[in-house]
């Protein structure tokens, strides 16, 4: 009698706490990298911190576990981008994925770059692309532009920090912006080669920093793969790598029980060592340096809990990179 073959089992998920600070390739989507990701270091919990176009690379970020808490202050925070505009050439997309809808001759000097720049940096309006995630009446847009759908979509304020020239060569001129979140790259370049009269798309965009964090320790997902399953986890940053920004507040033992019960605590009366200014802290056990979560400082030295970490025994930590 044929015996039929049981199934594989899959090792269960485990409790990864850290990021992954991912180098994307084109092409990949940032969900599909995320659920890669998930699935090489066989983690419960990820998320990302902000999508990258298909066709974009370079930095994004993957929360993992304990980390995920803190993902929308990486969605909040301002994103540093290198892209090529090729001028002369629009799309319907605004960049190279979208069907060509326009060729203009192209007869910009380097010259006439600069005046048009100064015009873009600072606070400016930008109109969201049709092309894009955000939704109307639970579609997102991309849907209603792939019908041939072109809806009103109300203007947005987006600072853009800086916006640096690095090369012309016609008709490919090659920058650097430093923007704020909700800025939209390839409406930026659109604009820019509408008000050099030519006409433009984006060529090349690559994402190097979100907020504090840089290429410098990233890595790809062909990295990933090829790491061993038991060390891939060291190429996480821990947890708190997303929190550099906030002063640090150490607890003794007792004070950091009574934090993660979600006490409020009068560190002023303990005469202890805290920032002088009220606002957001980052909290430690002063014992075990574990990282216990984040808090408001109030005035009159008061610690008020606000996300708190709870790591298991069972738990993997990134503890490796230091950022």
């Amino acid at each position: 009698m044929a015996t039929i073959p049981s199934k594989s089992t899959r090792a269960p998920r485990i409790a990864v706490n850290g990021v992954l600070l991912l180098d994307k390739d084109a092409g990949a989507s940032s969900n599909d990298a995320l659920i890669k990701a998930k699935r090489l270091l066989n983690a419960l919990k990820a998320g990302h911190t902000g999508t990258l176009d298909p066709f974009a690379t370079g930095l994004l970020p993957l929360c993992f576990g304990e980390a995920t808490k803190f993902a929308q202050d990486l969605l909040e925070a301002d994103k540093i981008y290198e892209t090529v505009v090729h001028l002369g050439v629009a799309t319907a997309t605004g960049d190279t994925e979208g069907e060509v809808t326009e060729t203009r001759a192209v007869a910009i000097t380097q010259d006439q770059i600069e005046p048009v720049l100064a015009r873009f940096r600072g606070e400016i309006d930008q109109v969201p692309p049709m092309y894009s995630a955000l939704k109307r009446d639970g579609k997102p847009l991309y849907e209603y532009a792939r019908a041939g759908i072109t809806l009103e979509r109300t203007a947005r304020r987006v600072t853009i920090h800086a916006l640096e020239f690095i090369e012309y060569q016609a008709p490919f001129l090659t920058l650097r912006v430093k923007c704020s979140k909700g800025t939209y790259i390839r409406v930026l370049g659109e604009d820019i080669g509408n008000a050099l009269g030519c006409g433009a798309h984006l060529r090349a965009l690559r994402r190097t920093g979100v907020g504090t964090l840089t290429l410098e320790h990233a890595v790809t997902l062909e990295r990933l793969t090829q790491v061993a399953d038991s060390g891939r986890a060291s190429l996480l940053a821990p947890v708190d790598a997303l929190l550099s920004t906030f002063p640090a507040v150490r607890l003794s033992d007792e004070l950091a029980k009574r934090f993660l019960q979600g006490q409020r605590l009068a560190l002023g009366k303990e005469g202890m060592d805290i920032p002088e200014q009220a606002g957001r802290v980052r909290v430690y056990s002063d014992v075990s340096g574990r990282l216990l979560g984040t808090g408001q400082m109030k005035d009159f030295g008061v610690l008020a809990p606000e996300r708190l970490v709870a790591v298991g025994n069972s738990a993997i930590e990134a503890t490796v990179i230091t950022l």
